[in-house]
């Protein structure tokens, strides 16, 4: 039975960048999903936002995210990742990360919903960047062992071990997917970094591992979960029958591409003042209403006006991929549609990464910090794995270090392997359709009403499956995304208002106090 001192589950930037704050302590093992490169992180374009420029200031950055967020943020967990973001950028220099500079200073982008230029990034293609380095510092670790297509199955706490009614984490089940075999790691601490759970959807820029699996193992422990109805929608992933949620960067607009129509007409300043650098959940709706009201597949991306060489110069790997599927971003607009993009809402956690249940930890999208609030202001997301990333690790090293015992190992005795796959295909199928149409950008009571009533069902099947059949990838990952669709549904039936990203036709107005939406099991 594997045994570390701290298990990691996810190997983005928020998991690395813990395992890499304790390793010179502590014994620490990192799980990833599939393969190590396979993580929203390294899908990042974009960059990562500190306060780095002469007149920028924190109060600046705060009061972008806050306005941002819809003025749902939490004041003390943003000033708190703010405050520590010249930090989180340092330490990513000093671990390699080659970001882009001008002379001796940092190069700054801007994107949308910032008032200064305070992105931080290498080219556009910034989480890839910093996925490559910190993956080769961990590597390099003595410290840390890395393994690859290792599928957490659920938490282990106390009931694993001699059944007590105060729980503890100690550790995971996990499937090796290689062997099929179900394998325990026990652990001292647990931190989930498992990213967010964009697959619940039909259409999303989220890699496939994006599917809740952190979120729902930790809801079925016991930890409350905050905000799950605000799922940012990116405006601007790429409309391709060739290309699989490819998304068209934040600074593509921050450097001055307009949307258009299919005629060339531009439409977003008659949606906002702020035109193409408003909020993405403004943009997203604006393109969503748009395409509706005139029948449209799609909408378009245009910077053709700054040049081949400026296009080339700053977003190299979007111009070299769209060649590929025959768009040359040079000299014609770029097909574009919204997509889910990130998960704003997670597993609630304090300002050093603690869940409800001790010896927990969350970093990253998997977490609720209160940072992003209804919508996440771009670039964000990076910098809270950073921050919550160190925080974590800083309040695992200061714990007093328990003895772990010896959890049951999983048993398999009474199941056998499924004779219908079926099964699960066509609910997974059916759960994404469902959560696009009813539960989407814009949203209705009866539509919540319906998705609510249809993910029962598909649970109550699902679960009866799990409960027979040796478990799989797809099975697990199905179970996840049909707890966090219920999560996501109920969250959205609570909240009697519009704010941020989460739009009703029912209640159209934004009601007053702002107040996180915070589930209990």
């Amino acid at each position: 039975m594997p045994q570390s001192d701290v298990l990691i589950l996810g190997a983005g930037l928020a998991g690395l960048s813990t395992a890499l704050h304790l390793a010179e302590r502590l014994k620490v093992t990192v799980l990833a999903k599939r393969t190590l490169d396979v993580s929203s992180s390294q899908w990042a374009q974009g960059g990562i936002a500190a306060v780095l420029a002469e007149g920028d200031s924190f109060e600046e950055h705060v009061h972008d995210t806050l306005v941002a967020g819809a003025m749902l943020g939490d004041l003390p967990a943003t000033r708190f990742v703010i405050e520590h973001g010249p930090d989180a950028i340092a330490w990513l220099r000093e671990q390699g990360v080659p970001f882009d500079t001008e002379g001796a200073a940092l190069h700054l982008t801007r994107e949308g919903g910032h008032s200064q230029r305070r992105i931080a990034h290498v080219v556009d293609a910034t989480g890839a960047a910093i996925q490559t380095t910190l993956l080769a510092r961990a590597k390099a670790h003595p410290n840390i062992t890395l393994l690859e297509n290792h599928v957490a199955v659920d938490l282990i706490t106390d009931r694993h071990v001699d059944g007590k009614a105060s729980p503890r984490c100690w550790g995971a089940y996990a499937l090796d997917t290689a062997s099929g075999r179900v394998e325990t790691f026990a652990a001292a601490h647990t931190v989930l970094a498992t990213g967010g759970a964009g697959k619940v959807y039909r259409y999303t820029t989220n890699p496939d591992t994006a599917s809740g699996d952190g979120i729902a193992m930790a809801w079925r422990a016991g930890c409350r979960v905050a905000n799950m109805e605000f799922i940012q929608f990116h405006p601007t992933c790429l409309y391709h029958p060739k290309a699989k949620s490819f998304l068209i960067t934040e600074a593509v607009r921050g450097e001055g591409g307009k949307l258009v129509l299919p005629d060339g007409t531009r439409f977003m300043p008659a949606h906002d003042p702020r035109a193409e650098l408003a909020p993405r959940d403004v943009v997203a709706r604006a393109i969503d209403f748009e395409m509706k009201k005139r029948g449209h597949d799609c909408v378009y991306l245009d910077i053709t006006h700054k040049g081949e060489a400026f296009i080339r110069q700053h977003f190299p790997t979007i111009h070299a991929r769209l060649l590929e599927l025959g768009i040359d971003m040079a000299r014609e607009p770029i097909p574009v549609v919204p997509a889910v993009h990130f998960t704003c809402g997670g597993v609630l956690t304090d300002l050093s990464g603690r869940t409800d249940l001790p010896g927990l930890y969350a970093a990253g999208e998997v977490a609720y910090t209160g940072l992003h609030g209804a919508n996440r202001l771009a670039s964000n997301s990076l910098l809270e794995c950073a921050v919550f990333g160190k925080a974590a690790a800083l309040a695992i090293l200061e714990a007093a270090p328990p003895a772990v015992p010896t959890p049951r190992r999983w048993d398999e005795s009474r199941v056998s392997d499924a004779d219908e796959l079926v099964v699960i295909s066509h609910n997974w199928d059916e759960l994404r359709r469902m959560m696009w149409n009813y539960v989407g950008i814009v949203r209705t009571d009866k539509r919540l009403e319906r998705a609510a009533h249809r993910i029962a069902l598909l649970q109550a099947e699902v679960d009866e499956f799990y409960a027979n059949f040796r478990v799989t990838r797809d099975l697990l990952e199905l179970r996840n995304l049909l707890q966090v669709a219920a999560l996501i549904v109920r969250s959205a039936q609570l909240r009697h208002e519009s704010r941020g990203l989460h739009y009703s036709l029912d209640w159209p107005q934004t009601a007053a106090p702002a107040a996180p939406t915070i589930l209990v099991p």
